[in-house]
């Protein structure tokens, strides 16, 4: 009996792949046919065969002429999308992420996220922070430096913080800052910085006559802050690099070490990767050259995005030596993926 979606492999040999990848996972070594055969129930003659086959479809390779074969990046793209078994976090994993990022807001729940993923999973960890541009405002403040200079702070849903510096060419004392503040935090909550830059300009020309002096100083207030700025890209966390060095095909080859510290210090690259995800907007697994990564040989990602209601703010991902245990970080990631957007949504 074929495999469904796969009609070149048989139910048997896909379970002699399950069992290499299985056991290379473990060991991170060449597998042999007679460590294969007592856990499928059958001859090592038959494994040998299978082996064979599967060699020749691509899905194992054999490193020498000695040894039992190894998994390719094909091999294990299959194993994730269909052979693979997951499991739940069990109970003190969960309220191990929950109460980890219980008690952060903020930026500082972006730094958790990333210690929190490297310590549950002992792989590297990323985190791309909500972009501030899109997410929706909280409050707003106004803090008067000298004469002519004010900063406006701005605090969205998502705990984030970002100041900007505004020059006025009027009169600005007290009671203009204070009604400025007022005004908007009562009037133009719970929308993005692009949506209230819209509506204080439609506002101001459809009221512009009916402005008195405190009304239109707040309006010019508030119209510089909100004028267009160059966003500046999202903060991106990463945590865990090191957790490479335990593994023997990365620590050995320090080529391979100076490449992939590279690679991870990229900044718009990573971007990149998560950008994929978060458009996606679920959870996305990236074998080997699948990913902006595809330099450095032997490498997977585990990501997914966080959101906010329906709107995306975010992504996290676990990256790690593509033998890693998928049926155990993949629900991780996404445990963590959906407790991030609930301490967000409480936020």
């Amino acid at each position: 009996m074929l495999a469904q979606g796969n009609p070149d492999i048989s139910r048997r040999d896909r379970e002699i792949l399950r069992a290499i990848i299985q056991d290379f996972i473990t060991t991170g070594e060449p597998v042999g046919s007679q460590a294969i055969a007592p856990r499928c129930d059958v001859s090592s003659a038959t494994v040998r065969s299978a082996m064979a086959d599967l060699e020749e479809l691509g899905y194992l390779a054999k490193p020498h002429t000695s040894a039992g074969r190894i998994p390719t990046d094909k091999g294990f793209r299959l194993y994730v999308d269909s052979l693979l078994r997951t499991r739940a976090p069990g109970p003190k994993e969960r309220e191990r992420i929950e109460a980890g990022l219980h008690a952060a807001l903020g930026a500082d729940l972006v730094a958790d996220t990333g210690k929190l993923l490297h310590e549950i999973t002992h792989h590297a960890a990323l985190v791309v922070a909500p972009h501030f541009e899109q997410d929706l405002l909280r409050r707003v403040e106004f803090v008067k430096l000298r004469e002519d200079r004010i900063l406006a702070v701005f605090v969205s849903q998502a705990g984030l913080v970002q100041n900007r510096l505004i020059t006025v060419d009027f009169p600005v004392g007290r009671a203009e800052l204070e009604y400025a503040a007022n005004y908007l935090n009562d009037k133009l909550g719970d929308l993005g910085l692009e949506q209230i830059h819209a509506r204080l300009r439609a506002e101001r020309e459809a009221e512009q006559a009916l402005y008195d002096r405190l009304h239109r100083s707040a309006m010019q207030l508030a119209d510089a802050a909100f004028a267009d700025h160059a966003a500046p890209e999202p903060e991106v966390r990463v945590e865990g690099e090191a957790s490479f060095l335990d593994e023997p095909a990365f620590a050995a080859d320090v080529e391979k070490m100076r490449k992939l510290f590279a690679a991870l210090a990229q900044k718009d690259r990573v971007l990149h990767v998560m950008r994929r995800v978060m458009e996606g907007r679920e959870i996305r697994i990236f074998i080997g050259a699948e990913s902006e990564f595809s330099e450095v040989p032997g490498l997977s990602v585990i990501a997914a995005p966080y959101t906010q209601g329906e709107k995306v703010l975010g992504a996290l991902a676990v990256v790690g030596p593509v033998r890693m245990n998928y049926g155990r970080v993949i629900p991780l990631v996404q445990y963590t993926a959906r407790a991030v957007s609930k301490t967000f949504g409480e936020g």
